[in-house]
């Protein structure tokens, strides 16, 4: 049977899955780090807190509420099942494609420096 978690540890996965410190949280709720942190031990919350709680991480208060470890893990393995049919496969060749990027930066470079040849030569001429 899957574990059970408060309130407080629902909040604070789904923080650290979303990669936020409790720092940023904490300026987005205005309140210090150190609230953040007895919030995230907390076994009850009240519903207010936890709407502006779950705003701040955007996502839903019911979505904390029925956060679960097990239902993350299922969620994450669906993006590596092929059976849905859609294949990311990249239809060119990355270098190829980086040394076409190349090429126009030789060539636009090439087009520069004659202009500053041009300009000299105009330059040299006035004098």
């Amino acid at each position: 049977m899957a574990e059970t978690l408060n309130i407080g540890r629902k909040i604070a996965r789904i923080r650290e899955l979303k990669g936020i410190k409790q720092e940023a949280l904490a300026i987005d709720l205005n309140v210090s780090q150190q609230t953040v942190s007895n919030i995230e031990k907390s076994e009850k919350i009240e519903d207010e807190v936890l709407e502006k709680i779950a705003k701040a991480l955007g996502v839903t208060p019911d979505a904390v509420k029925n956060f679960s470890e097990e239902a993350m893990v299922n969620y994450f393995n669906t993006f590596n099942d092929s059976s849905s049919g859609f294949n990311y496969h990249c239809t060119f060749n990355p270098i190829d494609k980086i040394v076409e990027l190349y090429n126009e930066k030789v060539a636009l470079l090439e087009r520069l420096l004659q202009s500053e040849k041009e300009k000299n030569e105009l330059l040299k001429g006035k004098q």
